[in-house]
């Protein structure tokens, strides 16, 4: 279900993530990127939060078009709590990368074990 590489797709989560850090370190009043990170990780999770709240609620609601539009708000949402808690996507990813060598049943378990 993949879509063919066009010129309209070729941005990437690493692209926002770029971006995010440049409107960060900018701090320009007429970002919301800036203004979001200037309320502080408790606003900007509590967004991200909101954000996934929207995107089930989509989901559930079998609205494709909503949930594609929740999703980004997610992601750029959790960009930002990745950015001010200097989490890079490549750190994720390598995490995400590390996991796939076991089933997530198995992986979860081990998860689960580490914190008893």
């Amino acid at each position: 279900m993949r879509k063919v590489q066009t010129e309209m797709n070729k941005f990437t989560l690493f692209d926002l993530e770029t971006l995010i850090a440049e409107r960060a370190q900018h701090g320009d009043d007429s970002s919301w990127t800036a203004r979001l990170m200037g309320m502080g990780i408790e606003k900007a999770a509590e967004k991200l939060g909101e954000e996934a709240v929207e995107t089930v609620i989509a989901a559930v609601a079998q609205d494709g078009e909503a949930t594609r539009k929740e999703a980004a708000d997610l992601l750029y949402h959790l960009l930002v709590v990745l950015n001010m808690k200097q989490v890079s996507l490549d750190d994720v990813m390598s995490e995400l990368e590390g996991r796939t060598g076991q089933s997530g049943i198995a992986e979860k378990s081990a998860r689960s074990e580490g914190t008893k």
